[in-house]
Formats: C-alpha cells, sequence, structure tokens
C-alpha cells in the first residue's frame, strides 16, 4: 500500500503535468497567432544580422523541445527532419555545427508550410509522451518550462523583429490594425526615495526562473532615487533640440563612436522632414509622434547619454529591482494587443513592467555563487555575461506571465530594435 506521501507526491506530480501541459499549448498556439498576419513572404526575410525571419522563429523553438526533450527522452522518436538540427540551432555549441546566424534569410526551404508540419509533428509527440508515465517525466517537465518561456522570448524577437523588416519597406505596412491614440498627457516626474542599506536580490523559491536570476544574494545600496516613471517622447525630444546627439561630452566613448558610425539622430524608427514635426513607425503602421508615450527603441548609450544631460543617471538592477520587487505586476503587454507603449498617466510609481524595456548601468555578469545549468541547456544565459547590459521590466511586446521582477534581460550597448526606454535615477548625498 502507497503512504500518505507517495500519494500526495503521485497527486503533486500530476497537477504540475496539468498545469505545465496546458502551458505549453496556450504558448505554443500563441506563436501561431502571431506568425498569422503575415505572409509566406514576410516571414523569409532577415533585415539584418540580429534580427531573424518570422519562419525560423517559428522553427527554432520546435527545434528546442524535440532537441533537449523529445530525442534524449522519448526512445521511440523520429524526428520529422535529421537536416532540421543544423538548419535551426541558434547558438549550441555542443549540439553541432549549425546554419550561419546572419543568412537565416537565405532559407527559402523548408517552406513555411513545412516548418508548420514540423510543429505539429514535434507537439503530437510531446503529447503522445505526456500521457506517459515515463520515468523521465519529471527531468521532461523541467526542460517543457525551461522551453515554453523560451519561445515566449522568441514571441517577443517574432515581433520586434518583423517591426524591423516592416520598417525597411517604403510602402511602411502594418503587421496588424489597431487605432493608435494619442496618449493622455504624462505625470509630472516625481521621485521614489530608497534608504539604501544592505537589501536582498535575486530568484528564490519554486517557482520558474532563468538560472541567471539565481542566486538569492545581499547587496549594500546608497540611498538613491528612481523615477517615478520612465522618459517621454517629449522629453527626448528636447534633448535632440538641445543637440544631445551632436555633444560628445555627453556620451561614453564607444556611444559617441557608434552615434558618429551609424549616423544616429533620434530613435529608431522616428522620421522627420524639418527636425520640427515628427513621425515613428509602429507595428500598426507610421503614426504621428505620440509625445506623452514612453520614449523606446533607444540604445543604452542613448540612454546614458541622455541621462548625464538631464543632470541624472541610469540606475543599476540592483536598485530597479528593490523599488520594483513589491509591485503588482501589471501594465501593457503583448496580450493587450497594442504592441506600443503607452504613457504614464497616474500619480505614483508607474509603468514598471510592460510599456518599455528599462537600460540599467549594470553590466550583465553573474550573481555571487551563480553555477549555469549542466549540459547543452547550461548555453542558454551563462555564455553571454560579457560586453552587454541589463535591461528590467518587460515591454509591450513581453507576455505578461513571462515576466517578474527578478527577470533580467540582456544586449548589447548599440543595441536598437527591441523596445528598450529609460527611467533616470539619481543619487542621494550622505548628510
Amino acid at each position: 500500500m502507497k503512504s500518505d506521501n507517495s500519494i500526495q507526491s503521485t497527486r503533486n506530480s500530476c497537477e504540475r503535468m496539468e498545469t505545465i501541459s496546458n502551458h505549453l499549448w496556450a504558448v505554443r498556439n500563441i506563436t501561431n497567432e502571431l506568425s498569422k498576419p503575415l505572409s509566406a513572404e514576410d516571414q523569409c526575410i532577415q533585415s539584418m544580422s540580429d534580427a531573424s525571419p518570422t519562419k525560423w522563429h517559428l522553427a527554432h523553438t520546435t527545434w528546442f523541445f524535440e532537441t533537449f526533450v523529445l530525442k534524449p527522452l522519448v526512445f521511440d522518436y523520429t524526428a520529422f527532419n535529421e537536416d532540421y538540427g543544423y538548419l535551426f540551432n541558434s547558438y549550441y555549441e555542443q549540439m553541432g555545427p549549425r546554419h550561419e546566424r546572419s543568412k537565416r534569410g537565405l532559407l527559402s526551404r523548408p517552406s513555411l508550410s513545412d516548418v508548420y508540419r514540423y510543429r505539429q509533428h514535434v507537439e503530437d509527440a510531446l503529447k503522445k509522451f505526456l500521457k506517459t508515465q515515463s520515468l523521465n517525466l519529471p527531468q521532461a517537465l523541467d526542460l517543457i518550462e525551461l522551453g515554453i518561456h523560451h519561445e515566449q522570448q522568441h514571441q517577443e524577437l517574432l515581433l520586434t523583429d518583423i517591426k524591423h523588416v516592416f520598417s525597411c519597406n517604403p510602402l511602411k505596412p502594418q503587421y496588424h490594425e489597431y487605432e493608435l491614440c494619442s496618449s493622455k498627457n504624462a505625470s509630472k516626474l516625481d521621485w521614489v526615495t530608497d534608504e539604501g542599506g544592505l537589501q536582498e536580490i535575486g530568484h528564490s523559491g519554486n517557482s520558474f526562473a532563468f538560472d541567471c536570476e539565481k542566486p538569492r544574494h545581499n547587496v549594500w545600496l546608497e540611498p538613491f532615487q528612481l523615477a517615478t516613471r520612465p522618459v517621454t517622447n517629449k522629453e527626448f525630444l528636447e534633448f535632440i533640440l538641445a543637440g544631445g546627439y551632436k555633444r560628445p561630452e555627453l556620451w561614453l566613448s564607444d556611444g559617441w563612436a557608434a552615434c558618429q558610425k551609424n549616423d544616429w539622430q533620434a530613435p529608431l524608427y522616428w522620421e522627420s522632414s524639418d527636425g520640427r514635426h515628427w513621425n515613428a513607425f509602429t507595428l500598426s503602421g507610421l503614426y504621428p509622434l505620440d509625445p506623452h508615450s514612453s520614449v523606446c527603441h533607444i540604445s543604452f548609450f542613448e540612454a546614458d547619454a541622455y541621462a548625464r544631460w538631464a543632470g541624472k543617471r541610469l540606475p543599476t538592477e540592483e536598485e530597479w529591482e528593490v523599488i520594483a520587487a513589491p509591485l503588482k505586476r501589471s501594465g501593457n503587454f503583448s496580450g493587450n494587443g497594442m504592441y506600443h507603449p503607452e504613457s504614464s498617466y497616474k500619480d505614483g510609481i508607474q509603468q514598471v513592467f510592460g510599456d518599455v524595456w528599462e537600460w540599467t548601468a549594470s553590466a550583465y555578469r553573474p550573481y555571487p555563487g551563480y553555477s549555469p545549468e549542466q549540459g547543452a541547456v547550461g548555453e542558454y544565459n551563462g555564455k553571454f555575461m560579457s560586453n552587454q547590459m541589463v535591461l528590467r521590466g518587460g515591454s509591450c511586446v513581453t507576455p505578461e506571465g513571462h515576466i517578474r521582477s527578478t527577470y533580467r534581460n540582456f544586449f548589447y550597448p548599440q543595441n536598437r530594435w527591441q523596445f528598450s526606454g529609460v527611467r533616470l535615477a539619481d543619487s542621494i548625498p550622505n548628510g
């Protein structure tokens, strides 16, 4: 006869399997829905080496489940096409050679219909596996949960990448129809004060988090202030009109070099014929620039230069997390279907989650005691802890259930095609 502990363990395992299974199918369906407004031609284009075609995102997220769950854990699994391992591996060196990242847009074959069949093949195999009582099931559930959050990251990338693709088209096509009305007037910028001292950051508990969010650890903070909202388009336009893109004293050396090399004169997707009237390209097409919504599509270098011009600085990720941790996780996420930042028009601290990713002054590096996962999945985060900067909070194209106060996003400081903005911070002198 089974003990009460054994029965409870089995019940917990079944409940977890059902929860993860339901989450898996919901996320996979959302990815398919995000691709539906796009033609087969749209889904083949790669507009720059940092971006990937939509079709590749559909296939790569499928390859992840096939490679890390089905092939190693299901003894009778038959691959849909063995060549897909070479085509749709992203950066996992331990999984063998792969197609060059900058040439993903040359993959006219397999066809889009073949990629959808690939997705269905893998999903059918996952459904069959999840109905078994395999000894591999607990390990599989951990990997499936990782794959779910991996796919949500690619849902965000799908939207950011297709926005860049469409921005390169002279017709300025719409990804979807959404009437972007002018936002309400942004609230007055105010400050939240923290006295600093010894505090804790990082993930703890049994809920999902990426390995780079762990372990929880102590940090020492000096007294600081964090702005109650992100910087708006109107405020950033003042920086432009004050010659912000022409004043090297405001920029880090590498930032000034990037600004000159790439001829930056405004955030990505801003357009103006006279320097006074501005439009911004959105996933709903070209619109007059909304002065009250949060500025986005700026690099770390631009965020840092703006902060210096404003007489402030960027927050560290530790400062950001200490303020964000007790706040409710609500905001403008991808599920709203707007895919564009709004304004902060309420009092108090706003838009900590959603709308725009917020650059921090922190380099992406391991926490004290950090250890990457074993095996190829250990390449997921740890090996990128060099020359990148941390962003926090999520954006208007981030799935809401994917974000948390400990989530660490990271990009190179010159990257601009993400929905990245800036929230100011300031130090409080001692005494």
